[in-house]
């Protein structure tokens, strides 16, 4: 299994000015390694929409590589979204899942499906232009560079070490940017061209 943070490292190093879409626990991890803040947008609270969200920015500015921090959970909430994003095709989409075999944003509870559904498989018949799965970061690290050189809609599958919430993180609550935040962002992304 592959230690998230260790792996975001390796993919800030060829980031570029890519945007990046972290949802849930990969927003964690994620944010111990950015270099560029302003240009990530978190996705909490909306189980499932990372990919929605990750999709429309792809095709509103198709000359920006999109990065997407999925889970597995959350994108067992919306399966249907690798059939539309095969289907649109975006050549600057690398989604990656993070398959940790729980639901790690409240307390780790099994996914379903945990150590049989295969998510690399599940995008390469949605139609994925290409899948990866990985579960050793030596691998993927040798891979990264032409992973993140080929035309997408490209579907990374990390078997990762499950970051699991704690239930007094839960109840402190976590810093969020406010929707106004967000969508300043967003209108920030949709007028550069």
């Amino acid at each position: 299994m592959i230690d998230q943070v260790e792996m975001m490292k390796a993919i800030e190093k060829l980031r570029g000015d890519a945007v990046v879409v972290p949802v849930f626990r990969a927003n964690v991890a994620w944010s111990k390694v950015t270099n560029n803040a302003k240009r990530d947008i978190p996705v909490g609270g909306a189980m499932g929409k990372g990919s929605s969200v990750a999709l429309g920015i792809a095709l509103s500015q198709p000359a920006t590589k999109v990065i997407l921090f999925d889970g597995d959970g959350s994108l067992l909430m919306n399966l249907g979204s690798l059939v539309t994003i095969a289907n649109k095709a975006p050549k600057n989409l690398v989604h990656f899942v993070m398959d940790n075999g729980v639901y790690a944003t409240t307390g780790g509870q099994d996914v379903p499906g945990v150590g049989v559904a295969d998510y690399a498989d599940l995008a390469q018949s949605a139609g994925y232009a290409h899948t990866y799965k990985f579960d050793d970061l030596e691998d993927f690290v040798t891979q990264a560079e032409e992973i993140f050189s080929q035309e997408g809609p490209i579907f990374v599958a990390a078997k990762v070490i499950p970051d699991i919430r704690q239930p007094e993180e839960r109840a402190a609550g976590r810093t969020r940017r406010t929707p106004e935040a967000i969508i300043d962002l967003m209108k920030e992304f949709a007028t550069a061209r």
